[in-house]
């Protein structure tokens, strides 16, 4: 009892130090509290079903996983449930998810092997990534067993909440309770960051008095997510009431998340002195052993536009034991370019290069989009070039990138060829360009008077239903200014079903003066239209 109270002594005294905004002196990062080893898996070197399966194709024939895993089995003489348990996690790690379903699969049909309820909930979670809510729910209406329900219960929640689905996810909670399945803090803090998410802050607090009413312990990020909550419905008064709650409350560990989320809070409410010093105190509590917290709090000070603090704590987190992967290289310079100090996140880069097995493209595409964004096009092509050289694949944003850097310099002959680079990626992704830039491209044609460029132009951009109402306006204009008869684009804007204004109307009548028409499709007819696609 007097440990506990001594602590809870020593957090409220934080507490106030902190309202008196006087920065604390930071302790070494090294000497701060532990917190949860990093969640990325890595491939065990002596499962050889794990490397196996890693080496299929992304998007191999169906039940080309399940064959393997059958190969191995019989070539071997056996397989064990936690050599496939760890192939599951390695493959969901690396969203081959339907890898990961066609082991689970597999499993189901071998006599020898039964699901656990651990097994279920990971099968349920695989299937809502890979085939949505609808195919989850029934797969969790298939269960039988209570373990394996209760277990994949959490998963199906999850779904609902990534999906938005506020009513689902309401419903499915009510259902949980008065099936008397167990509730945990985790299945509420889902439901609260629904409710952020969506914006009904209110709703967050009535969660919070639902789990006070039940006695349901409050964790972490249950207080991280009341507190921002209250940030929007009653202000920093009440952010600081439940700090000290969670202050006085001896089943939680403040860590540096609670302090970088108050800080973000200060700083929307103009505090920055609050704000860095929250951060300050932050530091002291991040862990020698993950990386996390120093991304997360790198990203609070560049949004603090400090670019000190930036540069502090990217030193800092070079001190984490074992390889820097490239997401924390793309969240320094990210920050680094938000304080405005380009250089450095090119430094940043060129000490990544140093260290890299290959050239990956997403961590050069954030130097890209700088680039372009300051008007930099040729610096940008050097780069792609040197990337290109290196080995890279260009992904869709590389594209995406150059196709507005080409725009705003007025190549657009560059800009055609980077949009239709970036389509023939459509296969692999679900790509969607920015109407801005397909407009643009558009509007090029426009005023060249190109009408057939125009024409081809968007009957590409038709295959892959990327058309709208200012191209065909556009596709029009151009047709009207070369005094060329349009084909067939009422019939194309009828298969693509887009609702007709006044402006469209009155190009559709300018067209219909032209002297000759096309297909025989007369250009005729005013007031609003809705086409119909038979």
């Amino acid at each position: 009892m007097a440990a506990a109270a001594a602590r809870r002594s020593r957090r409220l005294a934080g507490f106030l130090l902190l309202l008196a905004c006087r920065t604390p002196n930071p302790k070494p990062l090294s000497s701060s509290a532990s917190s949860a080893p990093p969640t990325t898996a890595r491939v065990r070197e002596d499962n050889d079903l794990t490397r196996c399966l890693l080496r299929l194709r992304f998007r191999p024939p169906r039940g080309a996983a399940a064959a393997a895993v059958e190969r191995w089995a019989r070539e071997r003489g056996h397989v064990s449930q936690p050599e496939l348990r760890r192939a599951i996690v390695q493959l969901r790690g690396t969203r081959r998810y339907e890898h990961a379903l066609e082991v689970f699969s597999w499993m189901d049909s071998c006599n020898t092997l039964k699901l656990s309820s651990w097994d279920h909930a990971a099968r349920l979670g695989l299937i809502a990534k890979a085939h949505g809510a609808s195919q989850a729910e029934e797969y969790y209406k298939k269960l039988k067993n209570a373990a394996a329900k209760r277990a994949a219960s959490f998963p199906l929640l999850h779904c609902y909440v990534s999906e938005r689905n506020v009513q689902k996810a309401e419903t499915f909670m009510s259902e949980l309770q008065s099936c008397g399945l167990p509730v945990d803090p985790h299945s509420f803090n889902e439901m609260m960051k629904l409710y952020v998410a969506t914006c009904q802050y209110e709703k967050v607090l009535s969660v919070i008095d639902l789990m006070k009413r039940n006695n349901i312990p409050r964790n972490v990020l249950s207080y991280n997510l009341w507190m921002n909550a209250c940030a929007q419905v009653s202000g920093v008064a009440s952010v600081q009431s439940v700090f000290k709650e969670m202050v006085n409350d001896d089943m939680v560990e403040i860590g540096w998340s609670t302090y970088g989320t108050i800080a973000n809070i200060f700083r929307m409410h103009g505090l920055t002195t609050k704000a860095q010093a929250c951060l300050r105190e932050a530091e002291t509590k991040l862990s020698p052993t993950g990386r996390l917290g120093y991304s997360f709090l790198m990203t609070c000070y560049a949004a603090l536009n400090d670019s000190d603090g930036v540069m502090r704590l990217w030193e800092a987190s070079k001190s984490v034991p074992g390889r820097i992967p490239n997401a924390n290289y793309m969240t320094a310079m990210l920050c680094s370019i938000k304080v405005g100090d380009i250089s450095r996140a090119e430094w940043i880069f060129g000490s990544w290069e140093v260290v890299c097995r290959k050239h990956d493209v997403r961590v050069s595409n954030v130097l890209l989009g700088a680039y372009v964004r300051n008007g930099w096009i040729e610096k940008a092509e050097r780069l792609h070039l040197h990337m290109l050289e290196k080995g890279a694949r260009p992904n869709y944003k590389t594209w995406e990138i150059l196709m507005e850097g080409y725009i705003q310099s007025r190549q657009m002959d560059k800009a055609v060829d980077a949009m239709r680079k970036g389509l023939s990626l459509l296969k692999s992704c679900h790509w969607r360009p920015p109407l801005e830039l397909l407009e643009a491209i558009a509007k090029h044609f426009e005023e060249q008077g190109s009408a057939d460029d125009a024409y081809r132009y968007a009957k590409v951009l038709q295959r892959f239903k990327l058309t709208s109402l200012p191209l065909y306006k556009s596709l029009l204009r151009a047709y009207i200014n070369a005094d060329i008869v349009p084909p067939n684009i009422l019939e194309m804007i009828a298969k693509d079903q887009i609702i007709m204004d006044e402006e469209m109307d009155r190009l559709i009548i300018l067209a219909g003066k032209i002297d000759i028409t096309c297909n025989g499709l007369p250009f005729t007819g005013t007031g609003n239209h809705q086409s119909n696609d038979k």
